[in-house]
């Protein structure tokens, strides 16, 4: 499941949806990104921008790119945008499966794919100074284990 939104969301919540009644599920990895405040200076908000359609696409995309690669019961992706505030959720990713392992890798697989290449732009306003965010090197390091 992919949601690109504006709305806030429950960690706990989301996780309990997703593998209510289900007894097929042996492990669950979350991962949740926040917005900090210190990114080599202080971060007053972050504005988060996509391409609506587009950006849902290549989610559900990558999203069965994953379900190719590990035996996933089940998965999530949120990802928020708009204008944020130091301390608020970002993203969230849940992978689901029947032991640990591929739960492990495919959580990182999806995060590695939203720092490098999915359709989100992000400004970050420090000090009252605005400026897009690039992904960092060590981000497309990662992604490239992976094939990305």
């Amino acid at each position: 499941m992919i949601r690109v939104q504006a709305e806030d969301f429950d960690i706990g919540a989301e996780v309990a949806a997703l593998v209510k009644g289900r007894t097929d599920i042996g492990a669950v990895v979350t991962f949740s990104g926040l917005v900090r405040d210190a990114n080599g200076g202080t971060v007053a908000s972050m504005e988060l921008e996509h391409y609506p359609g587009m950006t849902e696409k290549e989610l559900a995309r990558i999203e069965q790119e994953a379900r190719k690669r590990w035996p996933l019961q089940a998965s999530l992706v949120i990802h928020r945008v708009g204008k944020l505030m130091p301390g608020d959720n970002i993203v969230l990713v849940v992978t689901a499966s029947p032991h640990r392992q591929a739960a492990f890798e495919s959580a990182s697989f999806l995060m590695d794919y939203l720092k490098t290449r999915a359709p989100f732009w992000k400004r970050e306003d420090k000090e009252g100074e605005a400026h897009w965010v690039d992904a960092r090197e060590s981000d497309g390091a990662a992604a490239a284990k992976w094939g990305l």
